[in-house]
């Protein structure tokens, strides 16, 4: 028996399509609801292109993902992968740089949400709003699986509604039975209305794009609670499959339907589209929308972050104050620091009110493309690569790199590249003090995960074979 599936016995088990509605949950969001606007803005109708690019890439991600593990669950995913792969730095990092990531995008959720909110109260300043929606998501993840299990489902089917509303809609005023539009309909034809912004501006759009895809590391993160983890990759597909065409086709009907220089990082392309006299309510029930799809992702990222601080803190990468669980079921510790760093974003929303909402995002998207990069890599040294195998790999490695590039041509995202390479150097800097203290004082394990390494000795022939077991490791050294 896996150490995931020891650990998590007591768990309810998920099945695929379960998982797969979570992933949705936890995909769709104020990345691509709003987020769509800046890559509209920014490459011009051609955003199609990079939008269909961008859910190749992250299919190849999270196939490497579901691969590893369908072959070996760990409740820290990605981060236990990239620890076996390239020994405890690595490990180390992934952790970090993706809890990192994900609180920014909660700063960006945050911030979108209190922007979507102001649509009906002006006069409220952006940083109430966020604090009142960091303390309820807060609260959600706070009492656990089932109530953040719950909350997502209702959620999922709120937005997957929504969309399916809005090509109902949008198809409507396209064949002109509901009149009075806004803008007038035209494809965009020629090269020139196409690619306004050059190949330069599509390159620079790019990690938009991937932001509208974040959330499949959820997946990963939550896979190691399915009833059959071979299923993983299935429900990755069909998630990604489904999202893919829905963005495409949702955000072609938008450029159709209104004209390019309407678009603008403050309002959805969507809502834009379905303007019309006949449709007054429709600006006020896509903002409700909006905030309940802003508020799924961000609770998601909010129990990815839990979990990973957690696995951190067990293994010696964070203080071991945030593994702890009050009464032995709260995860009060983990979720105190967590509620300091949404602090931080809530104070920059207050500080930078103008343009922080393209500053935070385009820092969140790069840290999760870091992250990507470290799954790829892991999976190439965890698993019997076939040619096949590693031609996806590089693909995905390719389109990764284009879309963190992209952003110094854009002096909209440029500030965010540098904000995220300050915040790898940090961790970068941590990491080596921390290997190096190590090194003097090896982590010892606690009561919990001496018992798993002992459970690990009971693996089947493929987990041994596959996979390193940390415990051979820490034998070895105990030898030497």
């Amino acid at each position: 028996m896996s150490q995931a599936s020891s650990k998590s016995s007591g768990e309810k088990k998920l099945k695929w399509w379960q998982l797969s509605l979570l992933g949705v949950a936890g995909t769709i969001g104020t990345g691509y609801f709003l987020g769509s606007s800046l890559a509209i803005t920014i490459g011009g109708p051609a955003v199609v292109i990079v939008y269909a690019l961008a859910a190749l890439g992250t299919y190849i991600v999270f196939d490497a993902l579901a691969r590893m593990t369908s072959d070996h669950p760990e409740q820290g995913s990605f981060r236990s992968y990239a620890k076996k792969a390239f020994g405890a730095w690595a490990g180390f990092a992934s952790g970090w740089v993706y809890w990192f990531s994900e609180l920014l995008i909660m700063g960006s959720q945050l911030t979108a949400l209190s922007i979507f909110s102001r649509f009906w109260f002006p006069g409220v300043p952006l940083w109430i709003f966020a604090a009142g929606y960091g303390i309820v998501g807060l609260c959600i993840v706070f009492f656990g699986n089932k109530g953040f299990d719950r909350v997502e489902n209702v959620l999922a089917v709120i937005k997957i509604a929504a969309i399916i509303m809005f090509l109902v809609l949008a198809v409507a005023l396209l064949a002109g039975w509901i009149g009075g539009t806004k803008y007038a309909h035209k494809v965009p034809m020629d090269m020139a209305s196409i690619f306004p912004k050059g190949g330069l501006g599509l390159w620079s759009a790019f990690l938009f794009a991937f932001y509208a895809y974040g959330g499949i590391e959820v997946l990963g993160i939550m896979s190691y609670r399915l009833e059959k983890p071979d299923d993983a990759p299935k429900a990755g597909k069909v998630m990604l499959i489904s999202l893919s065409a829905v963005y495409v086709v949702s955000i072609g009907l938008a450029l159709t339907m209104v004209p390019l220089s309407a678009f603008n990082p403050k309002e959805s392309p969507f809502v834009l589209a379905l303007s019309s006299d006949h449709l007054a309510f429709v600006p006020h029930l896509f903002n409700g929308v909006l905030i309940v799809a802003g508020f799924s992702t961000m609770t998601a990222s909010l129990y990815a972050v839990t979990s990973m601080m957690i696995t951190l803190a067990k293994e010696g990468d964070a203080p071991k104050l945030f593994s702890q669980k009050w009464k032995k079921k709260y995860p009060l510790f983990a979720l105190c620091l967590i509620g300091c760093g949404l602090i931080g974003t809530i104070i920059m929303s207050l500080l930078l009110p103008g343009k922080v909402y393209e500053y935070v995002t385009t820092a969140a998207g790069l840290m999760l493309m870091y992250n990507w990069l470290f799954i790829l890599l892991s999976s190439g040294r965890l698993l019997k690569s076939r040619t096949i195998d590693v031609i996806k790999r590089w693909t995905g490695l390719v389109l990764i790199s284009m879309a963190i590039t992209g952003t110094l041509f854009h002096g909209l995202s440029r500030p965010g590249f540098f904000i995220s390479l300050l915040l790898v150097s940090l961790i970068a800097l941590s990491d080596i003090i921390v290997q190096r203290k190590r090194k003097k004082t090896p982590f010892a394990p606690d009561k919990e995960q001496r018992e798993q390494t002992e459970r690990a000795g009971e693996s089947s022939p493929s987990e041994r074979a596959g996979f390193h077991i940390t415990g051979i490791r820490k034998q070895r050294s105990k030898i030497k």
